[in-house]
């Protein structure tokens, strides 16, 4: 092991951000670990042993899955790499938990998670404790280095995306069942429809402008190292497209005309059917319903849009005779907009129309860039560099977090990704023109 001068052993997976000069606070860490792993139960906290188990489609992980990966990053990443008085709770739980890390070993098929009913949600639990316990004693001990702090950090961030990943996944197994059972009573703040905003189309200069992350707080990877892009001018629309406008694009007829679409987009129209974004039923009245976690509820035009695919995205901006900006458009405009004001911890579970001001925080909103390292990109050393770097193909990038995303995790230089067809995510889309 290495040791660094304070005698903390150095991880051998690698630091996240090895040239980090800042040492670390452990309370402050000590702290943030134990709320964010405290958020994680409070998301699961409401679901039964049942509901924990289930896996709607292979792009989704039952609940209980999420709650045991997240606490086997910290345990192979941190406690084996660094502590070699740590043992673990059951080293079969390797096999089971490793998500995508060919460097760290074999992999339970991600297809069939849903099939793992053994460890029970209880052991899942105890499992987490055996890790919370160990990733306390380290951070109470104080002698952690920048690197390992680093690495802790980039768990805990690892840990939200998945929180907002129990969110959308059980969401989509609570849809398909005929019960339509609500995750969370209605929330008040998510129970009012107010009138939306007419958009505005706001001017932007254009020019040689500096996009990714600057600065000595958290960022993952993909968001470095920060360098200039040009771009001509162009105008983004104030707020994104609501379920109102986009209810025009459906009776206008935007799904049964080939010309507005991607052709690998009509192609998937026809595969699965889709006649309107992912949630909405028809009320036979002429209207449609949208399953929400608070359950079925009329659709209220003021809301964001969302549950679309890159393929419809693209099609209403077609439709409306506008586009969908870069990534790197989007994150420039951003940088003179409002963030979210709830405090770190907050996560909402539905759009509405009260937090259509931030351009951050209600959905997220695909841009017209493929998922690309930037210039001079450098993954993360050791087992940690598959975290990002490796999906880089075939994926579309989206900004600006959704309701679901904790507030403590949403920034500007944020590139979400998905491949073009994903719906069941928080996926909505802001308009850009050109002048």
């Amino acid at each position: 092991m290495d040791i660094d001068a304070n005698g903390a052993r150095r991880a051998r997976s690698g630091s996240p951000d090895p040239d980090r000069a800042l040492a670390p606070d452990p309370v402050t860490l000590l702290d943030r670990f134990r709320e964010v792993r405290s958020a994680s139960l409070e998301l699961a906290s409401g679901l039964t042993a049942e509901d924990q188990c289930v896996q709607s489609m292979p792009e989704a992980s039952p609940t209980k899955w999420h709650l045991a990966h997240t606490s086997w990053f910290f345990e192979t990443m941190i406690l084996q790499a660094g502590d070699p008085a740590y043992r673990c709770l059951d080293v079969r739980y390797a096999h089971l938990f490793n998500s995508y890390y060919q460097a760290l070993g074999p992999r339970h098929t991600r297809a069939l998670r849903g099939m793992l009913t053994r460890p029970t949600c209880d052991e899942i639990r105890r499992y987490r404790r055996h890790v919370d316990d160990a990733m306390e004693s380290l951070l109470r001990a104080g002698r952690i280095d920048a690197g390992v702090a680093a690495l802790i950090e980039l768990g805990l961030h690892h840990e939200q995306q998945h929180q907002e990943l129990i969110l959308t996944d059980i969401k989509h197994a609570f849809s398909l069942n005929p019960l339509k059972p609500a995750y969370r009573p209605v929330d008040p703040l998510d129970d009012s429809d107010g009138l939306s905003r007419p958009i505005q189309w706001m001017p932007q200069p254009g020019g040689a402008q500096p996009v990714g992350h600057a600065g000595s707080d958290f960022a993952f990877d993909n968001e470095k190292p920060r360098h200039l892009v040009l771009l001509r001018p162009f105008l983004l629309a104030s707020r994104p497209v609501n379920c109102g406008e986009y209810l025009e694009f459906i009776l206008d007829g935007g799904y049964r005309r080939p010309e507005l679409w991607l052709s690998d987009g009509w192609d998937a129209v026809q595969l699965h059917g889709w006649q309107a974004p992912l949630y909405w039923e028809p009320d036979g009245c002429g209207q449609f319903n949208v399953f929400t976690l608070h359950g079925m509820r009329a659709l209220r035009s003021s809301e964001p849009v969302c549950h679309i695919s890159f393929y419809e995205a693209c099609a209403y901006a077609a439709w409306a005779q506008a586009r969908l900006p870069t990534e790197f458009e989007w994150e420039v405009a951003a940088a003179s907009w409002p963030l979210p004001c709830e405090r770190a911890g907050t996560i909402r579970l539905h759009s509405n129309a009260g937090q259509l001001d931030p351009i951050c925080g209600t959905v997220w909103q695909w841009t017209r860039s493929s998922y690309d390292p930037y210039p001079g990109f450098q993954p993360y050393t050791g087992a940690a560099g598959e975290y990002n770097g490796k999906f880089m193909v075939g994926q579309l990038v989206l900004r600006g977090g959704s309701c679901a995303t904790p507030r403590g995790h949403i920034r500007t230089t944020y590139r979400n990704f998905f491949p073009p067809g994903s719906r069941w995510q928080f996926s909505g889309l802001r308009l850009a023109r050109d002048p």
